[in-house]
């Protein structure tokens, strides 16, 4: 029986207005075992100043290491998040997390197809994320990272479409990154879906929704930022973690919520379940 453990995306404190190292800190303050950071290319004014939570990937990779080693916590992955639909934004971005990954201790990279070009063909976004995602699993592969795909956008928001997606390119190095949020606004039943993908998981996105949010966006959307705190929603943890519990692998529940407060109700549910 695999193990299931809880960590956060760094999203909980993207209204703080607060650094990376001070959200490492927090997080670990809320008692959380693993953070899951954003990372992006080039230079960034509010995350070079301390007022977001960011991290350059032109920064040391260290940075990152050292933060979550002084607070104790430990990295369930990356969220670097681009359009696989698109190579010239993707194809070196998405390099370049696997990279960081290998250095900064993270074991796996999160993306989705991402918004598609306006001109493309669905069999044309195909060719271009397979291209994607052969080259990022070559750069995988010996650096012993993982790939996360996640249902997010137009052709993942179906576990047809996602399947679709995760068969383009063979490699022991792409799997599956749940999002029982996004999964759930696309209209699908986020538990039918997780037990179909669990012997590909690598990592999951805990992303509740509210009643409010599901009655307005439920079938109509692909996907959201963040949800509400885990337990406050219409999710099903306690047979999320049920399912994870089945997979091949340990898994991390990465919180994906707006809040800081969010955050302490969100692990005070789910350690209850875990």
């Amino acid at each position: 029986m695999a193990k299931v453990h809880i960590g956060v995306n760094t999203e909980f404190v993207r209204h703080a207005d607060k650094g990376f190292e001070w959200a490492v800190e927090k997080a670990a303050e809320l008692g959380y075992e693993y953070i899951e950071p954003w990372v992006h290319l080039g230079r960034e004014l509010m995350s070079e100043a301390g007022y977001y939570m960011t991290v350059s990937m032109s920064d040391d990779p260290y940075r990152v290491r050292r933060a979550c080693e002084k607070a104790g916590i430990k990295l369930s992955g990356l969220s670097c998040h681009t359009p696989l639909c698109r190579p010239d934004v993707s194809g070196n971005y998405l390099k370049q997390a696997i990279r960081f990954a290998a250095e900064c201790g993270a074991p796996v990279v999160n993306t989705d197809e991402g918004p598609k070009p306006a001109w493309t063909t669905e069999a044309e976004d195909h060719v271009l994320m397979r291209y994607v995602l052969a080259e990022a699993a070559a750069f995988a592969e010996p650096r012993g990272i993982l790939i996360g795909i996640e249902p997010h956008q137009q052709y993942s928001k179906s576990p047809e479409g996602l399947d679709k997606i995760y068969n383009l390119v063979d490699s022991e190095a792409i799997g599956i990154n749940f999002d029982t949020g996004n999964s759930y606004l696309s209209g699908h039943d986020p538990i039918e879906w997780l037990e179909r993908v669990k012997d590909r998981l690598v990592h999951v996105h805990a992303k509740d929704i509210s009643v409010q949010q599901s009655e307005d966006e439920r079938g109509k959307v692909t996907g959201t930022p963040a949800g509400c705190a885990c337990g406050d929603g219409v999710v099903d943890w306690k047979n999320v973690v049920k399912v994870c519990k089945g997979a091949p692998r340990d898994i991390v529940l990465s919180v994906e919520c707006g809040t800081i407060e969010q955050a302490e109700r969100s692990i005070e549910h789910l350690k209850k379940l875990a």
